[in-house]
């Protein structure tokens, strides 16, 4: 009994998938809404060079030589003929591999740090230089040069002095 039960499920499973690939065979290919617009190499690499290598560490799409940059690049090509506008073509890029495809991060949220931290440090480079600078010059000004001190501004006596003097002049 069971081989009879396992040969309907059989049959039954390989009539349900012939009748799905009938389905599929039968509809029409995608009518295509825009039709094909013939673009350049420049008009790829100006797409691609927003976007970086998914292999080689810092290397710009456009100018990046492996195989997936080529297929990434053809990528782009097929979409831009097919009509779809830079923006869209990004957009998937960043929707297939995150945004660490982009060449330049999206202006917002914490990413708007990347843009802001450089100018900040800059600025308070140039505010530290410009401190030591004024501080520098006020010593100047402030105080005078001492070239030698002399024996009235050491504020010892001139007898004590004169024995300090003898001492050495022993010793030697």
């Amino acid at each position: 009994m069971s081989k009879i039960r396992f040969l309907i499920i059989f049959l039954l499973t390989a009539l349900a998938a012939l009748l799905v690939t009938v389905n599929v065979l039968a509809q029409d290919p995608a009518p295509t809404t825009a039709p094909l617009v013939s673009i350049s190499d420049n008009d790829v690499n100006l797409v691609a060079k927003k976007l970086y290598c998914p292999v080689c560490p810092n290397t710009p799409l456009d100018v990046c030589e492996t195989k997936a940059c080529k297929d990434w690049r053809a990528q782009i090509k097929d979409q831009l003929s097919q009509g779809w506008t830079e923006e869209a073509v990004i957009d998937y890029f960043v929707t297939q591999y995150g945004e660490r495809v982009l060449a330049e991060p999206e202006r917002g949220g914490f990413t708007s740090l990347v843009w802001i931290l450089p100018v900040l440090i800059f600025a308070l480079g140039l505010v530290m230089v410009w401190l030591v600078l004024r501080s520098w010059r006020s010593k100047r000004i402030s105080q005078p040069a001492v070239l030698a001190p002399t024996p009235a501004s050491s504020g010892l006596s001139k007898s004590l002095l004169d024995k300090i003097e003898a001492e050495i002049r022993k010793v030697d």
